[in-house]
């Protein structure tokens, strides 16, 4: 199916906040192509991830002794505007809560100009990511789906051409990240559920009434002129609540674990089987820090720069801990919720040893 013979409407009461056609075509003008993969290339690489993905989950699994759960892991090399268009239907799913609240409030008739910039600031953001992401585990997809992972080709290849790598060790490398994110859900069945609630939770917070919103930008000016300290959380946190810095941080505490973690797995498990790791992972932060100015500025405002310092925090905390604990005291961070680390524990590995590995 085309990316543009999607029904957006649904049903939903997503569908009449925003403007997804118009969202999707915004991203695609954003995203671009990207580089040219001819047929044949294409091929090999839906070949390669078709048989690569398998075989990582099986060296996750010897590595890390974790159950994935009944689900198999299996690719889909898509263009980037699937990606978007994949990821616009996960969006218009998670706001469904939230939009009907507004819906409720706006006066019948109005809105249509509204629906257009959301599609756009939508469309736009995810236009950009789709750029960048080599390759993502949704853990929202409805049930008959579970287990898809998602590989964007052009990033791909554009990222192997660029620093001469390896294809199939590459593909190899970067598979074993986005396997480990599945096997992940599928050793803690619980953690799809709490990550929703927490973005339930967050979504039940957000004010709808004038005088509230007002009130709180009053209060992000006067902390931000004392000075108030936000721990590293980013400036545009002043704008939130009590209530939503805390989902805040403990959501950053949770991807910052499951990032962590999926580095550590991708590096161990890839030590001896693919050539050249460390000029892959040398590649791959020069990727990342690539950037003009105003690129950067951009990185910043959407927080992708505090999003990086997070991933490399949660990396250190896995490493420490499985210095510390071993592997079995590793993975009792999946038990429950109440085993996953907090931002100062991530900050801090021994903290959490003692209170959860060392129990």
């Amino acid at each position: 199916m085309d990316a543009t013979d999607v029904d957006w409407s649904m049903g939903s009461q997503a569908s009449r906040l925003a403007d997804w056609e118009a969202a999707l075509a915004v991203g695609r003008r954003v995203a671009g192509p990207g580089v040219s993969v001819v047929a044949a290339d294409r091929a090999r690489m839906r070949e390669d991830f078709a048989e690569l993905v398998p075989r990582s989950e099986e060296l996750i699994v010897e590595f890390t002794s974790l159950d994935p759960g009944g689900f198999r892991s299996r690719p889909w090399v898509m263009a980037r505007s699937e990606w978007i268009r994949a990821n616009l239907r996960g969006l218009q799913r998670m706001l469904e809560p939230l939009a009907g609240r507004i819906l409720a409030k706006q006066p019948a008739g109005r809105g249509t100009i509204r629906r257009k910039a959301v599609g756009a600031q939508a469309g736009a953001l995810l236009g950009y990511v789709s750029r960048r992401v080599l390759g993502q585990y949704d853990a929202f997809l409805p049930p008959d789906d579970e287990g898809l992972l998602y590989f964007v080709g052009p990033n791909v290849a554009e990222t192997e051409r660029r620093f001469g790598l390896p294809p199939r060790d590459f593909r190899l490398w970067i598979a074993i990240h986005e396997v480990t994110h599945r096997v992940q859900f599928g050793a803690a069945p619980w953690l799809r559920g709490h990550i929703r609630d927490q973005v339930d939770r967050y979504l039940g917070t957000i004010s709808l009434d004038s005088k509230e919103l007002t009130q709180q930008l009053r209060r992000a000016i006067d902390e931000a002129r004392s000075g108030t300290a936000l721990r590293g959380m980013g400036a545009l946190t002043f704008l939130l609540n009590p209530e939503q810095r805390e989902i805040v941080r403990h959501v950053q505490g949770v991807m910052s674990l499951l990032e962590g973690h999926a580095s550590y797995v991708m590096n161990e498990v890839a030590r001896d089987r693919v050539t050249d790791l460390a000029r892959m992972r040398k590649a791959l932060a020069e990727r990342r820090r690539r950037a003009s100015g105003v690129e950067r500025s951009f990185q910043r405002a959407i927080g992708f720069d505090k999003k990086i310092e997070q991933y490399d925090a949660g990396e250190r905390f896995v490493h420490a801990v499985a210095a510390r604990a071993g592997m079995g005291g590793l993975n009792r961070v999946w038990l429950a919720p109440e085993a996953l680390p907090t931002v100062e524990e991530i900050a801090e590995p021994d903290r959490w040893v003692s209170r959860v590995a060392g129990s």
